[in-house]
């Protein structure tokens, strides 16, 4: 039965929506299964894609083994789930490259008690990454269809721990706020003031910021305890922009 919270779509749907292949997909025990195979190639992803270029972060680069990336992807590219690129997911939309997501999951320093904030959930693969790492993940999708797809991927993949809404990421989700860790997977042209507000004082925000049309630039935003602001740029980027509701 689906559960709701503050009206939103939740990673709890029955597992068996996704049919008799989500049995073997549980990260906390091992089976065999044909997922199986795309093992190997997620380690040749972690060390030759990320580590090599500089992201080192123990429990990031576990959780970015452990996660099935192939499961996240159209069908039709499985084949191709771990080359360094992004891949389209549907609606103009699409999943970053693994370097891409393991640099903003190491920016952002998750702790196992923090609580997240994704705005942009896609496919969920960057939900299911920072559900491994800290204590919940709430995350925002304004395409009600991949929302509520990410939220039959993630249950099934066995995310209680994440928690999934359908709405304007652009207002983040002030119920759950505030939040230790807030990353952005879209790029709104400026950072917006409510995503300031619910970072908690001492949290870290990762956000790609600019214009479709420009360079955009990668930023780590930090709250300080007296409520601060301090940010830097990272390294120039290219995101699918922030979408608002009308």
């Amino acid at each position: 039965m689906r559960r709701r919270v503050h009206s939103c779509f939740t990673s709890r749907e029955s597992s068996k929506a996704l049919g008799p292949a989500v049995v073997c997909l549980s990260l906390l025990a091992s089976c065999s299964s044909p997922h199986a195979a795309y093992e190997a190639e997620r380690r040749r992803m972690v060390v030759d894609q990320i580590e090599a270029r500089g992201v080192g972060e123990p429990r990031v680069l576990s959780a970015l083994r452990e996660v099935p990336r192939h499961l996240f992807v159209p069908p039709s590219e499985k084949a191709n789930a771990y080359e360094d690129r992004p891949f389209p997911i549907g609606y103009g939309q699409t999943i970053s490259q693994p370097y891409i997501v393991a640099l903003m999951t190491e920016l952002a320093r998750p702790e196992p008690g923090d609580r997240a904030l994704e705005v942009g959930t896609g496919s969920g693969y960057q939900a299911a990454i920072l559900g491994r790492l800290v204590r919940e993940v709430y995350t925002v999708e304004i395409i009600e269809p991949l929302g509520r797809e990410a939220g039959l991927r993630l249950d099934g993949l066995g995310f209680s721990n994440v928690f999934v809404k359908v709405g304007d990421g652009y207002r983040g989700w002030p119920e759950a706020a505030p939040f230790d860790i807030i990353l952005v997977t879209a790029a709104p042209e400026k950072v917006p003031p409510p995503l300031i507000d619910q970072l908690k004082p001492g949290g870290r925000m990762v956000i790609p910021v600019g214009a479709v049309s420009d360079v955009q630039s990668l930023q780590l935003i930090q709250k300080d305890a007296a409520g601060r602001i301090e940010s830097r740029n990272v390294l120039p980027v290219r995101f699918v922009p922030l979408t608002r509701s009308p």
